[in-house]
């Protein structure tokens, strides 16, 4: 199994030759990586554009509504992500349940709707206890789990190996062995081989790293080799 890489850009950068520079440098940097798959989920407005030049990266999206189309101003759906190419989605993340009051019944209604229309959705936790009902009715082997504690989303600071690890296992006794799971949260070059080979995740979601192209490029590296 590929490890996974998965960056999200949040809202940045602020224009579109911005964020083709940072894709484009973060492509070209990459050379060949076997073992690894990178994902970048830039805003949505980004989509279109660099759906175009994506071949050896993966493009996903940040979030996406549960309804397909209809009166629902300001939504984008899981259909409108896959007409544009888009492969995977960010679901749950905490500064959605933080800032746009998304509760586990609603996620679970956005990953129900992805998977329909053939999106790998990325389940965004902080906590053993969201699992349960985010993926009620749903094969948990077609969700992968996304481990984010919020104290450590920039701030720097980051769990030891072994917590990391004692997560890792409550997380897998929870879904499947088959699940994937990923660490996110003030990751970077020098602490994600930890998270791979000593606590056993199967990649990381990387946040404000993932904006500077020299740094996630080496997050890529260590991981590919590890």
């Amino acid at each position: 199994m590929k490890k996974l890489i998965v960056a999200n850009w949040k809202c940045n950068p602020t224009t579109l030759n911005q964020a083709k520079k940072l894709f484009n440098s973060i492509k070209k940097g990459l050379g060949v990586v076997k073992n690894t798959k990178v994902i970048i989920c830039p805003p949505f407005v980004y989509l279109e554009e660099l759906a175009k030049f994506k071949r050896t990266i993966i493009l996903g999206a940040q979030d996406c509504y549960f309804q397909e189309k209809g009166a629902f101003t300001g939504e984008i759906s899981a259909a409108m992500l896959k007409d544009l190419g888009c492969d995977y989605v960010i679901l749950g993340h905490s500064e959605r349940r933080k800032y746009f009051s998304e509760t586990n019944v609603l996620i679970n209604k956005k990953l129900k709707s992805a998977l329909e229309k053939g999106l790998k959705p990325i389940l965004c936790i902080d906590s053993t206890s969201q699992i349960k009902q985010c993926l009620k009715g749903i094969l948990k082997e077609k969700v992968i789990i996304a481990y984010e504690p919020i104290w450590a989303i920039g701030t720097g600071k980051v769990p030891s190996p072994a917590q990391a690890k004692s997560f890792n296992v409550k997380i897998k006794k929870l879904v499947t062995n088959n699940t994937i799971v990923l660490y996110g949260g003030s990751v970077n070059a020098e602490n994600v081989e930890g998270f791979i080979a000593k606590s056993g995740f199967n990649g990381v979601l990387v946040g404000g790293a993932s904006l500077k192209p020299k740094e996630f490029i080496n997050i890529v590296k260590v991981v590919d080799r590890t």
